[in-house]
C-alpha cells in the first residue's frame, strides 16, 4: 500500500482539489450534490475497475479458482492496513446493510435482552432490528437524537441514561446519514463498555470520509461503507469484528467449514462481482494521495461554504448542529411551510441541482451532500437558489 500523504493542503486551495476535481467523469446536465447514496469513483479507479473485470472474463473460472482467492487475500492485508487493524478481523461484504445484518442477526442475545437504538438510525438497519424483535430475539429501546447539539456530553449522556439492567447492545451510527451529524462514538463506546453493553457501529458515512482508524473508535463491532466516501465502484463494504469477540457471532449464511474464530465464516456468500473487489486497493490509493486529515478538511469546507451563507435564511432551518466540526460532508435543512420533496423539485427543475429528501418521522425535509468532484462554485449556484427562501 502506498504512503499517505501527510502534507497540509488547504481545503480552500482551488489550485490544488481543481487538479482532484479534474480526475472525475461527470455528467454536465445537472450539479450533483447528491453524493450520499454512493460516490462517483474517481476516473483512475473506474479505470482499473474495468481492467480488473477485462482479466476476470478474459480467463474465467480460471481466474476465480486460481488467481483470486489470493488477490482476495492481498485487498484483505490492504484495507486491513488502511482501516488500522489485522487482516484476520476484516471481511469484505457487499454492502453496510449486509454488514449489519451479519452483526445483528448473529450476536448471541439471550432471552429478555433489549438493544438501543437511535430513531436517526439508517432504515434498512431499523427494518432488520424490528425483524428481529419480532421475532423474540429482544425487545427495542430507542433514543431521539436531537438534530443541535451543544457538546459532546450531551450525547453520551442521552445514551448513558437510556441504558437499563437489561441492555446487551447499542446499534450506533456514526454519522447520522439525514443530517450529517457526526456522534462521538469513542466516547459512548467507553461508556456503554463500562456498563458491560457492546456497541455495534454502522460507520457507513464515516469511513474514507473522517481521518481516523477503526482502533480509535473503541468497538468491537464496525460495518463501513466502501462505495460511498472511499470511491469504490458500487458493491463493496468493510466488516470489522475484533479478534477476540469473532466466536460469538453466528454466520448470517451457512458455514461450517470455518472455525469459530475464523472471520471468514461471516463472508460465505457465494460467486460475487469480484471488479469491485480488485479495486478497492485503487481507490485506497486515490484516498492517500491525498492524505485522511486534507480529504475530511475539504469536504467540511465545501459543506462550509453553503451552510454559513443560508443558515441565516429567513425561512430555512438547518437540522446539523451549528458548529462545522460537528459534521462533516452533510448537511441537511428543512423550508418553512413546504415539504422537502418540494424542494427538491424546485432545485433540480429550476437550477439543475440534484439533491434528495430523507424522511423522518412521516417530515422529508432536505439533505444537501458535495464530494470532492465539487467546488465552491456549485455551493454558490445552490445559494443562490436557496435566496428564494430568505
Amino acid at each position: 500500500m502506498p504512503p499517505e500523504n501527510t502534507q497540509r493542503i488547504a481545503p480552500d486551495d482551488e489550485a490544488y482539489w481543481s487538479g482532484i476535481r479534474a480526475q472525475y467523469r461527470l455528467s454536465n446536465e445537472f450539479i450533483n450534490l447528491e453524493n450520499g447514496m454512493f460516490g462517483v469513483p474517481a476516473a483512475p479507479v473506474l479505470d482499473a475497475c474495468a481492467a480488473h473485470e477485462r482479466a476476470v472474463y478474459a480467463e474465467g473460472t480460471y481466474f476465480l479458482r486460481n488467481r483470486y482467492p489470493e488477490r482476495l487475500r492481498q485487498v484483505t492485508r490492504s484495507l486491513a492496513e488502511f482501516a488500522g487493524v489485522s487482516p484476520d478481523e476484516v471481511a469484505v461484504v457487499r454492502n453496510p446493510t449486509e454488514g449489519m445484518n451479519i452483526l445483528i442477526q448473529g450476536y448471541p442475545f439471550r432471552d429478555g435482552d433489549e438493544l438501543l437504538i437511535g430513531n436517526q438510525d439508517y432504515a434498512s438497519v431499523e427494518e432488520t432490528v424490528k425483524m428481529m424483535a419480532q421475532r423474540g430475539r429482544f425487545t427495542i429501546n430507542q433514543v431521539v437524537q436531537p438534530f443541535q447539539v451543544d457538546s459532546d456530553e450531551q450525547l453520551v449522556s442521552l445514551y448513558e441514561r437510556a441504558i437499563t439492567p437489561r441492555t446487551r447492545a447499542i446499534i450506533l451510527t456514526h454519522v447520522l446519514h439525514r443530517t450529517g451529524q457526526i456522534l462521538p462514538v469513542a466516547r459512548i463506546a467507553a461508556m456503554a463498555r463500562a456498563r458491560g453493553v457492546d456497541v455495534l457501529l454502522d460507520a457507513a458515512h464515516s469511513f474514507a470520509h473522517l481521518a481516523y482508524r477503526i482502533p480509535d473508535l473503541g468497538c468491537d463491532f464496525v460495518v463501513g461503507h466502501l462505495h460511498k466516501w472511499l470511491g469504490v465502484p458500487l458493491g463493496a463494504g468493510l466488516l470489522y469484528v475484533r479478534k477476540e469477540r469473532i466466536a460469538d457471532i453466528s454466520p448470517l449464511f451457512g458455514d461450517v467449514s470455518h472455525a469459530a474464530g475464523d472471520i471468514g465464516k461471516l463472508a460465505h456468500f457465494g460467486t460475487t462481482p469480484p471488479g469491485p473487489v480488485l479495486a478497492i486497493e485503487d481507490a485506497i490509493a486515490f484516498h492517500l494521495a491525498i492524505g485522511s486529515a486534507n480529504k475530511e478538511a475539504r469536504l467540511r469546507y465545501l459543506k462550509d461554504c453553503w451552510v454559513d451563507r443560508v443558515r441565516s435564511f429567513r425561512r430555512i432551518e438547518m437540522l446539523v448542529p451549528e458548529a462545522s466540526a460537528r459534521s462533516g460532508a452533510i448537511a441537511a435543512f428543512r423550508v418553512a411551510d413546504m415539504d422537502g420533496q418540494a424542494v427538491v423539485n424546485y432545485l433540480m427543475e429550476q437550477h439543475r441541482i440534484f439533491t434528495c429528501a430523507p424522511e423522518l418521522g412521516g417530515e422529508r425535509f432536505v439533505r444537501v451532500t458535495p464530494a470532492l468532484h465539487n467546488g465552491p462554485e456549485d455551493l454558490e449556484k445552490l445559494v443562490v437558489a436557496l435566496e428564494r427562501f430568505d
